[in-house]
């Protein structure tokens, strides 16, 4: 077992390495495969161009459809501020004024937005499974909690501790990860992100004490956590606004159905083998996903495609009016300048911008309240009706089937709806959040009080599948909306808002045991239901009456 004083130096050369690594990704200027996408100079000059000889005015010649809100709906098809007199035709490709950064002359090989279905479909499935895997790591050790305070001498505290420590670490992990992929590259940050987590996670199988389990946990959730902040980001950077319903679907279903199909392979791998299987079978599937994901994931930012294009043109015609709208808003700035506003994107999206904060509250409830049902869940089977750990992890697919049907019906459901309407806007999603409510805290109360009088286990599953249907239903349009309305920067917005969700599930959880046992499961659910109702229905109100006004306020905050 390796001393904290090699692990310290084991993490310094790897962080080094990443690094290395991302700088040379970033030097490296591979020259695209497409010859239609083209980068349109904008006819303010940025600070550092302007004694160019060679700079001349330039802009796109043709007239685009002009969106409300601060990213248009992010879709790539907004127009900006109308060319300046006298402009001339140059390079089309990236619209300017207020939403710079998209790959736009429709049917274009190199644009995301209009990949093949089929490569669209391949980079959404990879991001999904690699979450499967992440995701299922934070919940797979709850049936083996005992088994392993045993083993490493640890009280329930400090072995609830190591649960949800991983948790805590998807909320810190995102403020920093989210902004690195608006400099970097989607690509990059994953792979990146992929290695680190495999490397903690096969430690978690190998700690021989409490410190180094808690510790690589937390790291290991650290890594982890970049799903959370690329996700939203790639599924719009590839799909268009229409068509996110059923991608969403698809992306959000799979790994939370990871957070519930983790403690049933956790159980099984407790009750016929060692715990530390547990991490180490969930390390080979990462190894696996890191080397399907270098053949299939190409990198689907378009504002880090336009910055190579132009980095391109400049250097072959030797011209300096070549660039993109985001590097004109960066010109005259340092690196240094240029990483920080960066990072500090999220947080102040988090403190500044209502909509977040809204999406932020509502999301992160939910949330808490998933991850409750998914820690207490093996305890009530085996506590109250007497099951063994195997049979009461096989309960958690009353969890995943609810999900299921959740992302079945309201990614087609989200698509259908938006398509009916002739103008459609980001505020088209938060009605639908309303298709949710319902269901989501019915079943809390079903599952609550049939629990309560122990009822047959079908009918306490079929509560606990109607709220994580109504559940998952509401996620869906959360989600969406924040990809519609902040197009290029999804990945900080999405990194806020998981912030507070995780946060949330990480703190929930380690009152739930307690508030159970004061409370009963019949009232401690019913308090959870009542407070799911308060801030359910009057917050998608408020986006949708007050959203588009936000959204216009807040364009030039980010």
């Amino acid at each position: 077992m390796p001393t904290i004083k090699e692990s310290v130096s084991l993490v310094s050369l790897f962080v080094h390495s990443l690094y290395i690594s991302i700088r040379a990704k970033t030097q490296l200027i591979a020259r695209p495969a497409f010859a239609r996408l083209e980068i349109s100079p904008d006819i303010r000059k940025p600070q550092s161009l302007r004694n160019s000889p060679q700079y001349g005015n330039a802009t796109s010649s043709r007239d685009h459809r002009n969106n409300s809100g601060p990213r248009g709906g992010g879709d790539g098809r907004n127009s900006g501020s109308p060319p300046g007199r006298g402009a001339r035709n140059r390079h089309l490709g990236e619209r300017l004024g207020p939403v710079p950064g998209h790959l736009h002359p429709a049917h274009d090989a190199e644009n995301p937005l209009d990949w093949p279905t089929g490569r669209k479909w391949m980079v959404t499935d990879v991001l999904s499974a690699t979450g499967f895997n992440r995701i299922m790591v934070s919940t797979i050790m709850a049936p083996a909690l005992t088994n392993i305070a045993a083993e490493l001498d640890m009280t329930s505290t400090e072995s609830a501790m190591a649960l949800s420590i991983y948790l805590l670490a998807t909320a810190f992990g995102p403020l920093f990860i989210g902004p690195m992929s608006e400099i970097y590259g989607r690509q990059v940050v994953l792979h990146a992100s992929s290695i680190w987590f495999l490397i903690w996670n096969v430690l978690c199988g190998f700690a021989t004490t409490k410190g180094t389990l808690i510790a690589a946990r937390f790291l290991a959730g650290f890594g982890a956590s970049a799903i959370y902040a690329l996700g939203g980001g790639v599924l719009g950077d590839i799909w268009r606004p229409e068509q996110r319903g059923r991608s969403l679907g698809i992306y959000l279903l799979i790994p939370l159905l990871g957070a519930a199909v983790g403690p049933i392979i956790g159980g099984f791998i407790a009750a016929r083998t060692t715990w530390r299987w547990m991490f180490w079978s969930t390390s080979i599937f990462q190894a696996a996903m890191i080397f399907v994901s270098f053949f299939s994931f190409p990198e689907p930012y378009g504002a880090l495609i336009l910055r190579r294009r132009a980095a391109r043109l400049r250097r072959e015609t030797g011209e300096a009016r070549y660039y993109t709208a985001s590097e004109r808003l960066d010109a005259g700035r340092s690196t240094r300048a240029v990483v920080a506003r960066a990072l500090t994107r999220p947080l102040r999206l988090l403190l500044f911008h209502p909509i977040i904060q809204v999406l932020a509250l509502l999301s992160g409830f939910n949330y808490g309240i998933m991850y409750v049902t998914l820690s207490t869940f093996s305890d009530l089977w085996k506590g109250q009706y007497g099951q063994s750990v195997e049979i009461s992890g096989l309960h958690y697919i009353a969890c995943s089937l609810g999900e299921l049907l959740g992302s079945q019906v309201g990614g087609p459901m989200m698509d259908h709806l938006y398509k009916r309407r002739q103008q459609p806007t980001p505020e088209s999603r938060a009605m639908l959040m309303f298709f949710g409510i319902v269901p989501a805290w019915i079943g809390a109360l079903a599952y609550g009080w049939t629990a309560e009088y122990r009822l047959h286990w079908l009918i306490v599953d079929v509560g606990v599948v109607a709220m994580m249907f109504g559940m998952q239903l509401s996620s869906m349009p959360m989600t969406a909306y924040v990809i519609d309305t902040y197009g290029e920067h999804t990945s900080s917005a999405m990194a806020a808002t998981q912030f507070v969700k995780s946060l949330t599930a990480f703190l929930f959880p380690l009152f739930a045991p307690s508030m159970y046992r004061a409370l009963g499961y019949g009232w401690a659910n019913s308090v959870m239901a009542l407070a799911g109702v308060i801030i359910s229905i009057p917050l998608p109100v408020f986006l949708w009456k007050c959203g588009a006004r936000l959204r216009a306020r807040e364009a030039s905050t980010y």
